[in-house]
């Protein structure tokens, strides 16, 4: 297999040259496993592990290779065997909020086009789009939404859904889609390329395990039975792989998600919310919060219907949210120790206020 048909561009080859006085070959990262990795180069797959100066210089996980990542290895043991001396800088990067921690969790890296994976029987939700739009803005990848079991759903209902979609959204690429019927997709082959990288995002049973089967054109990946009180399979898959396509196309396997936070996302957000950036340079203050300021231009298109009430709603919490997680730990025990005497403080004033009404009685 050649670089060409791994991904390897004129860019990331640029970047090596800088990197590499020539003695190492570029690969590309296939599976991530504890302590070690899988990786890809024209000399064929080899077990690879870090070298003592790349672990020390390594300041966060940021650092360490993900699935999709350029590295620079040197091969031992016939070809069997690779040590990763350099990391490509990366073209896109995926990435969310480690689920219970304040961390980041990388997900994927180089990847051309995310496909977020949403089931019309009723996992669809402009809400949670926004979500995975932020996520996808934010890494530089192209977004595309696929909305799954059509089969299941009539056509008014599908057609309402990728109406409101198309309202918020109008650049956004909608597809729709059903594994066991197979409505839809062949629109969703056409849209992959060889050498391209994608991605399925998504909660866990929307679909995707099965639709990567139909896509390779084998059962590859396991899906557990489907539940009989609401019709949905699980996805099994718990970590990521980057595969290939019988047509050449490239695909990372990633898990379902059931917490999605983001980190530090500004890029995202003003990408997925444009008409709310643009109609905030009207406002009077250029930190307006668009929550309870004077001559917020914001407030008043919802006042007079130019803009969703919810849609906004929205856009302030992911934007609280990410302000929170992308805070710094000092800062985090500072804030949480001022609320926490502020609410102790209500609390006992609270508490004074009652007793002081029951001695009047």
């Amino acid at each position: 297999m050649t670089l060409d048909e791994l991904g390897f561009t004129q860019w990331h080859q640029e970047k090596a040259d800088e990197l590499s006085p020539g003695d190492f070959i570029p690969a590309r990262i296939t599976a991530v496993h504890k302590g070690s990795y899988e990786v890809k180069s024209e000399s064929g797959i080899a077990f690879a592990e870090l070298t003592g100066r790349f672990m020390y210089t390594a300041e966060t996980n940021m650092d360490y290779p993900t699935v999709g990542d350029w590295v620079l290895i040197q091969l031992f043991d016939e070809g069997n065997l690779a040590v990763i001396h350099a990391l490509l800088p990366r073209k896109t990067l995926l990435k969310r909020k480690t689920p219970g921690k304040l961390d980041v969790q990388l997900i994927g890296a180089n990847i051309d086009t995310a496909f977020i994976v949403q089931g019309a029987d009723g996992n669809f939700g402009l809400n949670r789009l926004d979500r995975y739009l932020v996520m996808v803005h934010e890494s530089g990848s192209q977004p595309v939404l696929l909305l799954s079991k059509t089969d299941l759903v009539a056509a008014e209902e599908l057609n309402a859904m990728i109406q409101a979609v198309q309202s918020a959204y109008p650049d956004l690429d909608v597809i729709g889609f059903s594994n066991h019927a197979d409505d839809g997709l062949t629109a969703v082959r056409d849209k992959l390329l060889p050498g391209k990288t994608y991605c399925l995002l998504g909660s866990s049973g929307v679909g995707k395990t099965s639709l990567l089967n139909n896509l390779l054109g084998e059962d590859a990946f396991d899906v557990k039975d489907v539940r009989e009180w609401d019709g949905k399979g699980r996805h099994t898959t718990t970590s990521r792989q980057l595969i290939q396509l019988e047509n050449g196309a490239l695909f990372i396997d990633t898990p379902g998600m059931r917490e999605l936070g983001n980190f530090d996302v500004e890029i995202g957000l003003s990408s997925t919310y444009e008409d709310i950036y643009s109609i905030a340079e009207g406002c009077r203050f250029n930190d307006c919060t668009h929550v309870h300021e004077a001559g917020c231009a914001v407030r008043a298109a919802v006042n007079d219907g130019r803009l969703d009430a919810d849609r906004l709603n929205n856009f302030i919490r992911l934007q609280r949210e990410s302000a929170y997680f992308s805070m710094s730990d000092l800062e985090r025990r500072r804030r949480d120790r001022i609320l926490g005497k502020s609410y102790k403080a209500i609390k006992n004033e609270s508490r004074k206020r009652k007793d002081s009404g029951s001695q009047e009685t």
